[in-house]
């Protein structure tokens, strides 16, 4: 894989370009796919598993329980058949405001025509009225400030999404004039007011409602807290989950969406276990000439800490068609060589017409792009960003890529329970794929035993670069022996299986054995 890396800072010989790419691993950045209405059967669910999906996002913004949890058996049955792991992710609907259209009849809005929006949802959506979820909106904006609507996981590029100039407000009614002509169609609309401190909770009652229900019963992975503002919103979710058993160990991604979350970012990322960027509702928050700068710092900032960056909103215009625009394909590239961990699909997988096809070319795009990452300057960064001395478990793991690199090793193999000596692997950017083989642990509560493992393993499904494993819960991960040959040959033979070990290649293992942590170079027999 890394044998034909290239550097944009090189000169490339323009041909080489088209020549065709030779068929690797896969995509070292993830993809986190939304599930709804055109991708929730076993079949297209198995395709997008096949095409690189390895997150599965479920939106509670929309559909019941009842619905996800259908879905949710689709996707099991999905992993049984294909033989791939995918972690679950709930995200939140969090202090969303949303235009009530319960007749669901098309609303057609004309520019510098004015349109009132109230709190009164018992009035009917019309192009002069439209009633909003939140009684609260007529105290937080004032005349001048801006209001865009837009399809629930609008695209921006369709003619159903509307800005509106507030003009005054009237008791708990705010009027406003329409700045361009619009259709609304369909029953939910989001409303973003531009820079605006909306007063509700971050985990809302309905939020927490889901996840004692529904998100304690499947166990899942990952929340997504939307609309975090502060780094209060994500102890509050932690404290909030940890009384409830499994999802103690549920990983929290901070969800940021406008300026707020932006202005204490830095807290944020200390709290959180990962972020992701919604570019949606930051790019109506942010000047347009801005959301470039706030990706570019987001992202280098989780990378230095380690912790998974989630870029969002890349290849909308495939919610309709089959391929990206040429501005979406760079996006996409762009973002890989700004360090992000994974590409988020929303729209393009719930409603869009070819979600297995986007997973595909998105994987596509990713690949291409690391094959030009620099990676020697990144190694380089993040060594003096960590500074010294550094700890046992980083030293180990930046020793173990160095190594990787200069043997030109095919694939770094981790023994692991707990799962963070291989994302601190990951943290240093290998260009080869790091096999996380995460060994479970036997715990009791003095009631019953238990195997942890498989949390872990789903976990680093998100983490750029980390291909899990989860072994033999009987092979310890702290080994006395110099090195556990069993539960060695079972991730080389998951590597060979996957075209990822070869004969005659050359293979890093770290490995702790006794009080020790071991970081060899193994070479392949035929």
């Amino acid at each position: 894989m890394h044998s034909n890396h290239l550097l944009l800072e090189e000169p490339i010989r323009m041909a080489s370009i088209l020549e065709p790419s030779k068929a690797s691993f896969s995509a070292m950045t993830k993809i986190v796919g939304t599930l709804g209405p055109r991708s929730r059967s076993v079949e297209v669910i198995s395709a997008c598993l096949k095409a690189g999906m390895s997150v599965a996002r479920f939106d509670f913004s929309w559909g019941d329980a009842e619905y996800h949890q259908e879905t949710l058996e689709n996707l099991r049955a999905a992993i049984k058949s294909t033989k791939k792991l995918c972690a679950v992710m709930l995200d939140t609907v969090g202090p969303e405001l949303q235009v009530v259209n319960k007749s669901e009849k098309a609303i057609t809005l004309k520019a510098d025509d004015k349109v009132i929006l109230t709190p009164n949802q018992g009035q009917e959506a019309t192009s002069e009225v439209l009633p909003i979820n939140f009684a609260g909106l007529s105290k937080a904006v004032k005349k001048g400030d801006t209001i865009f609507i837009g399809q629930y996981l609008f695209t921006g590029s369709e003619t159903t999404s509307v800005w509106l100039e507030v003009d005054e407000v009237k008791s708990e009614d705010v009027v406003c004039v329409i700045k361009n002509s619009a259709t609304l169609a369909g029953s939910l609309f989001t409303l973003h007011a531009s820079q605006i401190r909306i007063d509700l909770p971050t985990l809302s009652d309905e939020d927490k409602q889901a996840i004692i229900t529904w998100g304690v019963q499947n166990k899942i992975d990952f929340i997504s807290l939307s609309y975090t503002r502060h780094a209060e919103d994500v102890r509050e979710a932690r404290e909030f989950l940890s009384k409830l058993g499994d999802l103690s160990q549920t990983q929290i991604f901070a969800k940021i969406e406008n300026v707020e979350g932006l202005t204490h970012f830095d807290e944020i990322l200390q709290e959180a276990d990962g972020i992701i960027l919604s570019r949606g509702n930051l790019g109506i928050d942010l000047p347009p000439e801005k959301v470039f700068l706030f990706q570019k710092s987001a992202v280098y900032k989780c990378n230095m800490a380690g912790k998974p960056a989630v870029v969002t909103r890349v290849v909308d215009s495939m919610t309709d068609n089959l391929r990206p625009t040429r501005a979406e394909a760079t996006d996409v590239a762009n973002a890989v060589l700004d360090g992000c961990d994974a590409i988020l699909l929303g729209a393009e997988t719930l409603r869009g017409l070819y979600p297995i096809e986007t997973i595909s070319i998105v994987g596509k795009i990713c690949a291409e792009a690391e094959k030009v990452s620099n990676q020697d300057q990144y190694f380089k960064k993040t060594v003096k960003y960590v500074g010294e001395p550094m700890s046992h478990l980083e030293s180990i793991a930046s020793s173990a890529v160095r190594a990787a690199i200069k043997v030109k090793a095919s694939v770094i193999i981790c023994f692991t329970s707990s799962g963070r000596a291989a994302r601190l692997i990951a943290k240093y950017r290998p260009t080869m794929p790091v096999l996380s083989v995460v060994i479970p642990r036997l715990k009791t509560n003095q009631l019953k035993w238990t195997f942890t493992g498989a949390f872990e393993a789903r976990q680093s499904l998100i983490v750029r670069g980390l291909f899990p494993l989860l072994a033999d819960p009987r092979h310890p991960a702290e080994s006395t022996s110099a090195i556990n040959e069993s539960v060695l040959k079972v991730a080389l033979d998951h590597g060979k299986a996957s075209g990822v070990i070869k004969s005659h290649d050359r293979i890093v293992v770290c490995q702790k054995v006794g009080d020790a942590s071991v970081v060899k170079i193994i070479e392949l027999e035929d």
